[in-house]
């Protein structure tokens, strides 16, 4: 029997709400994961739901493995056989692949990471733009990646009047959406696209998976964008047991197109449905959710709620107030020593957190003064490297000869002697015979401008892609193979010869190395591993893709830098919120372009939420810019903290110009007495 003793009132009423649509709004630190497990476990356990009409979906791969193993431990493992518990993205993938034929494509498609996608906008933009300046090919990207989440086809795709880029990426869109078709690729914006496509276009499709995803959950669900909520809305219109978990006061990725209104409307939406609050929190003190609730209760549009908790008040909030960036970050450091011997901490209980990843600069710099570790988050990931692109890119080509990104990016990686003139050779050939790359390669004899010896280059790269995929198709050590293929084309010595630095070069081998350890990994966690699956696997990472979420903090002891946006799910005992000033937090964007105050101030919220034990919130009298100081004002959220919560302090610096400040008020006050009395 599952045990529901351990819930509160709130908790066990959500776990026991099966039927029918559910708004579960659940506040930082109330425990939703374990509300989220148990309902999964009540419905298996108690209401004998098959496993199989289950579906629970979330944002990251870590949630969504934390997810499936916490449900495991409460109900067994082979109990568990059929649920789905995945990301948007997986989910959709295991649908493509098994239906997306009836949309013109093959099952054996390629997901198009970041970079992929801009080379190919490149190739595009070059073809179709013959003006002097020079375009971001990211931007480009940017504007139809927007518009594919927003559901907005090729076809409705209206540019904006006057703007230069919206006007190019209106051309650029119908032709990139071809070429990914001809390629038998898709991008992540696909994914979810196309897939709601293949519902809105056959009903017996959909009709097929709503009967197989009866009961259905969402996770954050603040965080959808439309066509994540269309694709929920289908999925869940035949048997309407839709459970969305989330909320909309940490709702901060707007800027990439979360709408929190997907969350505020759902009782609109879904008429008759329940809500339940869950308020009650077990990770920070009083004083902290005290302060988080008087800021977070001024933004207009939310759901109300009222943190508590019953660990008791703890700690005033330290109100520390710097002279600039530079003491700002001595005296967050100094402190951090200071709590870790007084209070036998360790560096990893201490977080900084900032609004914008500049303002890392001065507090890595002190750190490093004084020799302490640091993890800074939101450096360049594993899968963004060069060395690791391109590698990944050989196995790209061989699993499928149609992503002629992957094969342009390699075919002269390692060095063979075949140079861009011939490679465009070949590509304008390929074009004007309507044949793929990959067999213009396998016939570059044909081509005129072409030398014997450049041929015979290409030919020798061709038969070896050939070989490799046949070899690498084979059942069975997949690992073994990725390894062997990377030693026959000698890219350790290439990395080698074409990089000075030893040390660098080793670090960019042991990345390359990487690859085979996660392919190892990949194989020891799957039944029947395909170099396809795994692919699909590294294309699927959400680390880089969707900022802060999924992130795994190494269990390293050292002080975490990170932005407010990386932080969110994350908590940590001594938290340091830094820079809270206008222009800052709230953003000089916010500000001055007339975006909504309100993310700014669900940031400010989720910042302050992170804390379980200690916050100190700090700003600067000045910060420098262009290497000047600039005055700078405190943030309209520091005036919807209570008083009473807050412990003002000031570093040293800052102490004395607000005395030598006070000394020239007071002078010039007795100066103007003095002058009255002579008169």
């Amino acid at each position: 029997m599952l045990d529901l003793t351990t819930l509160n009132k709130p908790q066990l009423a959500a776990v026991r709400q099966i039927e029918g649509a559910l708004l579960l709004l659940a506040g930082a630190g109330s425990g939703k994961t374990r509300v989220i497990t148990y309902r999964i476990a009540y419905m298996i356990l108690s209401k004998e739901i098959p496993p199989e009409n289950i579906l629970a979906v979330t944002f990251t791969n870590k949630a969504a493995n934390e997810m499936k193993e916490r449900v495991e431990d409460l109900v067994g493992k082979a109990r568990t056989k059929g649920m789905i518990v995945s990301t948007f993205h997986s989910l959709c993938v295991r649908i493509l692949r098994l239906e997306i034929e009836k949309l013109g494509y093959k099952r054996n498609f390629s997901i198009y990471s970041s970079a992929d996608q801009v080379g190919l906008i490149r190739q595009i933009v070059r073809e179709i733009y013959h003006g002097d300046k020079k375009i971001d090919s990211e931007k480009i990207l940017w504007i139809i990646s927007a518009a594919k989440n927003g559901l907005i086809g090729h076809e409705q795709f209206s540019p904006k009047k006057g703007d230069e880029y919206e006007l190019l990426a209106s051309k650029v869109y119908p032709r990139y959406r071809s070429a990914l078709k001809a390629f038998n690729a898709l991008d992540f914006d696909d994914i979810i696209m196309l897939t709601i496509e293949l519902f809105e276009r056959f009903s017996d499709i959909l009709d097929r998976w709503q009967e197989r995803f009866r009961y259905i959950m969402v996770d954050e669900y603040q965080d959808t964008n439309a066509a994540q909520f269309l694709l929920i809305k289908l999925l869940a219109a035949k048997y309407r047991n839709l459970c969305v978990v989330g909320d909309d006061d940490q709702s901060i990725y707007g800027w990439r197109g979360a709408d929190v209104g997907n969350i505020l409307d759902f009782e609109k939406d879904y008429s008759g449905c329940r809500l339940i609050k869950l308020e009650q929190n077990y990770r920070s003190t009083g004083n902290i959710l005290k302060a988080a609730n008087s800021v977070i209760k001024n933004n207009k549009q939310r759901t109300g709620k009222t943190l508590w908790t019953d660990c008791g008040a703890g700690k005033l909030i330290d109100m520390m107030v710097a002279q600039d960036d530079e003491e700002e970050a001595t005296t967050v450091v100094e402190r951090i020593q200071m709590e870790r011997f007084k209070n036998d901490l360790s560096y990893g209980d201490f977080a900084v957190l900032y609004r914008a990843n500049a303002q890392s600069r001065a507090f890595e710099e002190q750190l490093r003064y004084e020799n302490i570790p640091y993890l800074l988050i939101g450096g360049m990931e594993f899968y963004e490297r060069k060395e690791v692109k391109d590698s990944l890119s050989y196995l790209k080509a061989i699993s499928n000869p149609s992503d002629e990104v992957a094969l342009l990016r390699v075919i002269n990686f390692p060095r063979r002697g075949i140079g861009d003139g011939t490679v465009i050779k070949i590509n304008q050939w390929s074009v004007e015979q309507g044949c793929q790359l990959f067999e213009a390669f396998g016939r570059v004899g044909q081509i005129p401008g072409i030398s014997v010896a450049t041929g015979d280059l290409v030919l020798g790269f061709h038969a070896q892609l050939i070989e490799s995929r046949q070899r690498l198709q084979k059942k069975g050590g997949l690992a073994a193979k990725v390894q062997e293929l990377f030693k026959t084309l000698g890219i350790e010595e290439e990395l080698y010869r074409t990089i000075d630095d030893p040390a660098s070069a080793r670090r960019r081998v042991e990345n390359v190395e990487q690859i085979v350890n996660a392919a190892a990994a990949y194989e020891e966690r799957t039944a029947n591993p395909t170099l396809a699956g795994f692919l699909e696997k590294v294309s699927l990472l959400d680390d880089g893709h969707y900022p802060g979420m999924g992130k795994k903090i190494p269990g390293s002891d050292a002080v975490v830098l990170m932005s407010l946006h990386s932080s969110k799910g994350l908590e940590f005992p001594y938290v340091f919120l830094a820079g809270l000033e206008e222009g800052n937090l709230p953003h000089s964007k916010s500000i001055d372009e007339g975006f909504s105050i309100d993310e700014e101030r669900r940031l400010c919220y989720v910042g302050i939420t992170r804390a379980r034990r200690h916050l100190t919130i700090t700003r600067c009298l000045y910060r420098k810019k262009y290497g000047k100081l600039q005055e700078r004002y405190p943030s309209r959220f520091l005036e919807e903290l209570p008083e009473e919560l807050l412990n003002h302090q000031k570093g040293a610096m800052a102490a004395a110009a607000t005395e030598a400040e006070a000394d020239k008020m007071a002078s010039n006050f007795f100066a103007r007495m003095q002058s009255m009395l002579v008169a």
